[in-house]
């Protein structure tokens, strides 16, 4: 069976009604995201932290997958399929996805300060005082900026196996996760969908869809199947 992996970004959750960061009405805008959204904003004030995740979290929890994520399902029929995703919500899995690789973190799980051991969180909130196990306070588990993406090691195994890549949703501007498509095999069938120009660096072996991920998306997986 041949193997699909899908890298998808946040144009893709977008559809689904929730922002994104990078574009003119986006997360950027309307906060100071070194404000909320580093460790050395974790440490100066931990609240203010969790109240922007909540909310977010919130968002989430209200959201529903669209078109985009169900086609992807689909493509399980014939392929083997991982998505490795940039996205912190869980709409990949919702939509049916079984095999999904948050490279950013999970936002409806939390993470201990003690040992980074993972929680899932019981409702949409998060507050200073929830502690894990060995009573250390609880945060997101998202990787902020300027953190490491522990596992973008498992990602590029996953990519050298690739048959077929498709590229949704993402500007490819953020780094590391933007050199996964470095590491497909030089036969690899790569596909990007997208309906706004995205830099693409002389990638070989690439077919551009125009279009948003909700109409691109299943229009090649007609074409696949």
């Amino acid at each position: 069976m041949r193997k699909i992996i899908v890298f998808s970004g946040a144009g893709i959750s977008a559809e689904s009604g929730l922002k994104t960061f990078r574009d003119s009405d986006g997360l950027w805008e309307k906060f100071d995201l070194r404000e909320v959204a580093t460790p050395e904003a974790w440490a100066r004030h931990p609240k203010l932290v969790l109240d922007f995740y909540n909310v977010r979290r919130k968002q989430v929890l209200e959201a529903s997958p669209n078109k985009s994520h169900k086609a992807l399902v689909a493509l399980e029929k014939k392929f083997d399929v991982e998505i490795i995703t940039q996205n912190i919500d869980d709409l990949h899995e919702r939509a049916g996805s079984s095999n999904v690789l948050h490279l950013h973190g999970e936002i409806l799980k939390a993470r201990s300060t003690f040992n980074d051991d993972q929680y899932k969180i019981d409702g949409s909130e998060l507050n200073f005082g929830n502690n894990c196990k060995h009573n250390a306070q609880l945060r997101p588990d998202v990787v902020w900026f300027g953190e490491s993406v522990p596992k973008m090691t498992e990602a590029i195994e996953l990519c050298k196996e690739a048959d077929i890549l498709i590229i949704i949703g993402t500007s490819l501007t953020v780094y590391p996760a933007a050199n996964i498509v470095d590491f497909v095999p030089d036969y690899c069938q790569k596909y990007l969908i997208d309906p706004k120009e995205v830099l693409l660096n002389g990638i070989k072996n690439l077919t551009v869809i125009k279009e948003k991920a909700s109409i691109g998306i299943p229009i090649l997986a007609n074409k696949l199947l």
